[in-house]
């Protein structure tokens, strides 16, 4: 059972939730396409203000589904390859997406499940959540690009021992490097992070987009590249009717009207 995406919109919050509890959370190509397909349509849809992304019953996400994996031994490479594919699509839907994503982590986010949550914008866990790379204990290695996050987040030996002994890095530890962006206590994470959509809601749709652009862009691009492309950004915030309204109502000392 590769489990479904419960989807849910309040106000200008659009909750998305990973639902196989009875593999808990494991992903698969559904799912992979129905969050690609989610992010993608909240993307244009102009109501939604930000995006909430946790997992059923307590849990974030186990990653892959082991016995899925072992049967598509028997299986052509391909079919495994359009899995990964579809895995990527899915992070990378998550980084395009205009509006701030963010993952309320409960119990655990393990493997692909780990991946999916570093794509996001902000990670709200709960103090006994827990981060694992267990892919060496079955004699497989990362996809969906958590070892790429992990290396640019953490130091080397943080990172080995994640990646190579696979151990289990507590969400304390990754709000100290940075990682996460709070600690809650668990079952609030939804609440923490409802509560961090309300505010972000309050920001610019437009200026959000382009900051989460130079966000991206400064991770590939030469200095010297990135500085012609933050003075594009800054002139099409500045020009733009939000960029009007933000001064206008700082002066006047009142709140924003996006």
């Amino acid at each position: 059972m590769q489990g479904h995406l419960l989807s849910e919109r309040r106000d200008g919050t659009l909750f998305l939730t990973l639902s196989n509890p009875a593999a808990r959370n494991a992903l698969g190509p559904a799912l992979y396409d129905a969050l690609a397909n989610a992010l993608t349509n909240a993307a244009e849809d102009d109501a939604v203000h930000c995006v909430i992304l946790s997992g059923a019953d307590g849990v974030f996400s186990a990653g892959g589904n082991l016995v899925r994996l072992l049967g598509n031994r028997s299986r052509p490479r391909s079919v495994q390859a359009d899995s990964i594919e579809g895995l990527n699509r899915c992070t990378a839907a998550i980084r395009a997406c205009p509006k701030p994503v963010i993952a309320a982590v409960e119990g655990f986010a393990a493997g692909s499940g780990l991946s999916i949550a570093l794509a996001c914008d902000f990670i709200i866990a709960a103090t006994t959540a827990k981060f694992v790379m267990s892919y060496i204990k079955v004699a497989l290695t990362p996809d969906g690009g958590g070892a790429w996050e992990l290396v640019r987040s953490l130091p080397k030996a943080v990172v080995s021992d994640a990646l190579l002994n696979g151990a289990a890095l507590a969400a304390g530890q990754l709000a100290a490097y940075g990682v996460v962006n709070r600690t809650v206590s668990p079952g609030s994470t939804i609440a923490a992070a409802t509560e961090l959509a309300e505010s972000l809601g309050q920001r610019s749709p437009h200026a959000l987009a382009l900051m989460k652009q130079l966000i991206e862009q400064a991770a590939s691009q030469a200095r010297t590249a990135y500085l012609e492309y933050e003075k594009t950004t800054f002139l099409d915030a500045l020009y733009h009717r939000d960029g009007g309204e933000g001064i206008t109502a700082f002066l006047e000392k009142r709140r924003a009207s996006y």
